[in-house]
């Protein structure tokens, strides 16, 4: 019986050749230039010859499953060959393998991926493990948790006071909300504290910047000036602030635990985009709003020399601090894009 050719799809990459042969059931003790099989044509005997570009090693792995086999040839260099056969018209039979196909650039991702994985798994096995690690997961898992479970308090009881209540609810929600919000803006100055001692790898900056400013409008934009606590802006600032962080805490609790939730992820990195420029909106509303309140009141106002005979108004302060908001805004801003862009390009490398 004549041995008919079995379609072969190939792949490459610096130091290997791929080859992917359509026989299922292939016999165990098949040999590489003569096997049976079910191929295209039924079961029957298969054989297929290759002429390499370049020459390859002798050592040939192959491996046997119900619907193929699969053979790895070693070249004697890492280098990228341009083409499998050294006759520039490919057999009819060969077809490329698109399962693994990969272009010299990206093969050559991969090959540093897989570097930076050893030289990484390398280190690790050198570096002293922390004692304490899950000593700090812990902490940092409860702190995530307790933090979730404020906002989360303060998102739903403000969505159903809108809801029974409706416009009316936007004019008494610092005096049903301000507690739980104080005791959660406190805390959050654990989140410039924990990377400034090394329990998170997070920059201090960005943390500083976000936590000392929306401090500042609770503590001393609603809570020292009584006329601002009875505006909707205290409404739609909380709000805001709330909806972020239901989103952001379990994604960072699940981080302690070494677990992902992909549209998790996605929400996490995605619905800061269009909150947090309307967040810092909300904000310097409620600071233009509380400029009037503190010329009128001379509340915090810095008093000058007697022979000057004036005060410096703290509304002068705030303006400047308007514009410090926004430049923050910025910073803020192009930091917390860059950290999305690098998680989703890390995620769709190890995707592929």
């Amino acid at each position: 019986m004549q041995a008919l050719t079995p379609h072969v799809y190939w792949a490459q990459r610096h130091g290997e050749i791929y080859l992917r042969v359509e026989i299922s059931d292939a016999q165990d003790n098949l040999s590489l230039q003569l096997c049976q099989g079910h191929g295209a044509k039924g079961e029957n005997e298969y054989e297929f010859s290759l002429e390499f570009l370049k020459l390859v090693k002798p050592e040939v792995k192959h491996k046997s499953t119900q619907r193929q086999v699969n053979i790895t040839v070693k070249k004697p260099e890492h280098v990228w060959w341009d083409r499998l056969t050294k006759q520039e018209k490919k057999p009819l039979f060969l077809a490329p393998d698109f399962d693994r196909w990969l272009d010299e650039s990206d093969a050559e991702m991969e090959l540093r991926e897989k570097e930076e994985k050893i030289n990484k798994v390398s280190i690790e096995s050198r570096v002293r493990k922390d004692p304490f690690l899950g000593l700090k997961k812990g902490f940092l898992f409860m702190y995530n948790l307790v933090q979730f479970l404020g906002y989360s308090w303060i998102f739903v009881n403000m969505t159903v006071r809108l809801f029974i209540l409706g416009q009316d609810s936007f004019y008494d929600t610092f005096h049903t909300i301000a507690d739980v919000m104080y005791f959660c803006q406190m805390l959050a100055i654990m989140e410039v504290i924990n990377p400034a001692v090394g329990l998170v790898k997070t920059g201090v900056m960005p943390a500083f910047i976000q936590v000392m400013g929306r401090n500042f409008i609770l503590f001393v934009i609603f809570g020292t000036l009584e006329d601002m606590q009875n505006k909707p802006v205290v409404f739609f600032v909380f709000y805001l602030w709330s909806i972020i962080e239901i989103f952001r805490y379990p994604f960072y609790m699940l981080a302690c635990i070494d677990t992902e939730w992909k549209l998790l992820t996605w929400l996490r990195y995605t619905i800061w985009i269009p909150l947090y420029p309307l967040g810092v909106l909300a904000e310097a509303v409620a600071l233009i709003q509380s400029i009037p309140i503190f010329d009128e009141t001379k509340l915090l106002s810095i008093p000058l020399p007697k022979a000057i005979g004036m005060s410096l108004s703290f509304s002068y302060i705030l303006q400047l601090y308007l514009v410090i908001m926004f430049l923050g805004l910025f910073i803020n801003f192009r930091h917390l894009f860059k950290q999305r862009s690098r998680r989703f390009r890390t995620k769709k490398r190890k995707a592929n």
